[in-house]
């Protein structure tokens, strides 16, 4: 069977079995090319043309080996094939980290400008760095800063570290394990990024299989899935410079929060590329923020 036939073919294989895309892909033709063309070898970067090669037996056996197992258990194909992509890089991802998704890709690829000037970033901190995957792309791109990558989960900072040695940055990007900024070092940084969980704990098993597949670790937080994001919003000004800003997804919680907190100037992005619910905040928006903070986190204490 040609490369051509065979993504026909997979497409509709995954299109019958019901299975929800968003974890690398949206739709079932993109994730059959992915499947296709990573066990053939093939580039994925949008330069293969030779859709008509032959495939081998035993890539064609290994392509309906993951379709059945992609089929069966609806786990990522990302945790399939142990790889998936993000702002144009490849990472080793496992089931002890999230897949790597967000829409800050497009910060990344455009060194977060014009929210801060890219030629001013000496240190960035990228909270709850699951794989590595915004702290690495963040390194690749911001050619002249250093990077702290910060993680509860010891799982998850191994995961990391063998992406950070396979893109050859262990001078310059630092496994922190801690829970959010509790273990982190007295540092100023010029940029803080963070993408926590934001997903409230009770909606979790009405969530597709594919999105249970994850570590919950990463997902939920809270009743209400606000939890994290507060604590970092609270915590974040004592670790930024004078222009210091944060960027945080929070993804479908965005409305969530808005509410919780009416004075807080969100400037909420938007993406060519799709996506929604991260923000932009700066250091002195953050300190004017703290009292309102301090006061929903004192009410958010007392319920019972």
């Amino acid at each position: 069977m040609i490369i051509a036939e065979c993504i026909e073919r997979v497409a509709g294989r995954l299109e019958k079995a019901g299975l929800c895309f968003g974890h690398g892909t949206d739709n079932a033709g993109d994730e059959a090319a992915w499947l296709v063309l990573q066990v053939a070898g093939a580039p994925l970067d949008g330069s293969f043309q030779d859709w008509g090669r032959v495939l081998s037996p035993e890539a064609a056996i290994e392509i309906d080996r993951l379709l059945e197992a992609r089929c069966r258990t609806r786990k990522p194909l990302a945790y399939l094939l142990g790889s998936a992509w993000f702002a144009g890089l490849e990472f080793e991802v496992d089931e002890h980290v999230l897949v790597p998704r967000s829409p800050m890709a497009e910060l990344i690829l455009d060194q977060y400008h014009p929210w801060v000037d890219p030629d001013r970033i000496e240190r960035v901190l990228d909270m709850c760095t699951g794989s590595g995957c915004i702290a690495i792309a963040s390194a690749v791109f911001l050619p002249h800063a250093q990077i702290d990558a910060v993680d509860i989960s010891r799982e998850a900072l191994a995961v990391a570290g063998r992406n950070v040695a396979r893109h050859h940055l262990q001078d310059r990007v630092t496994l922190i394990e801690s829970d959010l900024f509790q273990s982190v070092p007295a540092r100023t940084y010029s940029l803080v990024v963070a993408n926590p969980p934001y997903v409230p704990s009770g909606a979790i098993s009405g969530l597709p299989g594919e999105y249970r597949a994850e570590p919950g670790l990463g997902l939920a937080s809270g009743e209400d899935g606000l939890d994290a994001v507060l604590s970092i919003l609270l915590d974040a000004p004592g670790f930024l410079g004078e222009d210091g800003v944060l960027v945080c997804e929070v993804g479908e919680s965005e409305q969530r929060l808005a509410e919780a907190l009416p004075r807080v100037p969100f400037l909420w992005l938007e993406f060519e590329q799709g996506g929604c619910g991260v923000f932009v905040l700066t250091k002195n928006q953050l300190e004017e923020a703290r009292d309102e903070l301090a006061r929903l986190m004192k009410e958010r204490n007392h319920v019972v």
